[in-house]
């Protein structure tokens, strides 16, 4: 079913949905994302379409709003390498990535529960690094929140190194050596006591789309799970990034870029786009709505009407109603930009929330789906995509029923897994262990 043109054989990993408000938990067919079974029955999901990975955030403090814990929070979530290790014992080649924070652990006890992951997976271990600056989540450890924001991309970057230098220190097939690192952040040194993993180092992921996000993705990650809604943003930021790579000695395929990406299937277009349409307002209670734009506003709105015309007060930029949840750029640019929209479009509250909040979306006919996707790939907008279904857990179920088929008579994904671990899915050089000198640069 190829039209003609080059199809690059593109990636895909599954995210379970978790704490947000892309779930529809009014739903019936949604279940719980603290069994186990709802993690299992995702994952083997994934595995069953021939994903890359099955991919799972972290949450180190139940976010507050207005002094209340958010409605979205309040079932908590697991830890992520504990839930992934048990998956290793459901699937056989499926990746497990697991999101875990730099501010607020350290590198040793890290690099060892996640080489021993790649161990107990037969290497198909995956780290995504995340960062915070957030007193609020902070108060949940000794150090609080000491860190200042500027500094927390410069902490990722040496403990991101810190650990392959403990992954490295093990020599292949030989005894223990002994690392010994100093630096700004860490100052550590010892025998590391887990043997070098069936990946070298597991994959590491990064998500940020900032400046020092981009230069840290390019010098040190594997994947880059970013958030670009339409062809030519995701070009833009490709380019720029790809780009990148070279200043730090890397080759272009050397970094991934997999947007995330929420789907809508029927069996016409018009089904699709209905369909979509409901499961947006569906995600986008009047109370979400009411709740999101005092998110920007950083004030009380609870008397607005969702049903009515934005607020005409400006937004409190220092405002600390909303604790535990990063606010992205300037709240008053934000905001301009929704009064914008909804005065061109003639929006209410709740309307301007569901067409402003809305992910980068496919939604169609399988047959569409499948060619728009390819399509992404061929245009280098992407190299693959990470799937965030509506439903947990079965929200996946149809896409690899209906999709991934298409997809593979495109000659646009595998029809079968040609390796056993991680790397060797996403097409990753297995890294060489480096002789790191005695002060860890």
């Amino acid at each position: 079913m190829n039209d003609g043109h080059p199809t690059r054989t593109m990636h895909l990993a599954a995210h379970f949905p978790g704490v947000n408000n892309t779930t529809v938990w009014a739903d019936p067919r949604s279940r719980s994302q603290i069994e186990f079974s709802s993690f299992e029955h995702l994952a083997r999901t994934a595995e069953r379409g021939l994903f890359d990975f099955f991919f799972l955030a972290e949450g180190l403090r139940l976010r507050e709003h207005n002094g209340r814990i958010h409605d979205l929070d309040v079932v908590g979530r697991p830890e992520s390498i504990t839930v992934l290790n048990a998956l290793a014992a459901v699937t056989e080649r499926l990746g497990l990535a697991a999101t875990v924070n730099t501010t607020f652990n350290e590198p040793y006890e890290l690099a060892r529960r996640l080489a021993s992951l790649d161990h107990l997976s037969g290497g198909r271990a995956a780290w995504n690094v995340v960062t915070s600056s957030d007193a609020f989540t902070g108060e949940n450890f000794r150090r609080g929140g000491y860190l200042d924001r500027a500094d927390r991309y410069t902490r990722a970057a040496e403990f991101v190194a810190t650990a392959r230098e403990l992954w490295d220190s093990w020599p292949e097939g030989g005894a223990p050596g002994a690392f010994d690192h100093t630096g700004p952040q860490f100052r550590i040194s010892g025998r590391f006591g887990v043997p070098r993993g069936p990946q070298g180092h597991p994959v590491i992921i990064q998500a940020g789309d900032s400046y020092e996000g981009r230069e840290f993705a390019a010098s040190a990650a594997d994947i880059i799970f970013t958030r670009h809604g339409t062809l030519e943003a995701g070009r833009a930021f490709y380019a720029d990034v790809k780009r990148r790579l070279a200043d730090h000695g890397r080759a272009p395929d050397d970094l991934k870029i997999m947007p995330g990406v929420t789907f809508v299937l029927g069996d016409t277009a018009a089904e699709a786009q209905e369909k979509a349409a409901e499961i947006r307002r569906q995600q986008v209670s009047p109370q979400t709505a009411l709740l999101t734009l005092e998110q920007i506003w950083g004030v009380d709105l609870s008397g607005y009407d969702p049903d009515g015309p934005l607020p005409d007060i400006d937004p409190d930029p220092d405002s600390q109603l909303a604790q535990g949840r990063v606010r992205h750029g300037d709240p008053r640019a934000l905001a301009a930009k929704w009064r914008a929209l909804s005065e061109e479009k003639g929006l209410s509250i709740r309307q301007t929330v569901i067409e402003a909040t809305g992910r980068q979306s496919f939604i169609g006919t399988p047959e569409a789906v499948a060619e728009e996707m390819t399509a992404f790939v061929r245009a280098e907008a992407a190299d693959g995509f990470i799937l965030i279904p509506h439903l947990t857990p079965g929200g996946l179920d149809e896409f690899v029923d209906r999709v991934v088929p298409l997809l593979q008579e495109r000659g646009a994904f595998r029809t079968r897994y040609e390796g056993t671990t991680l790397r060797e899915h996403l097409g990753l050089s297995r890294p060489v262990a480096k002789s790191w000198p005695a002060n860890g640069t």
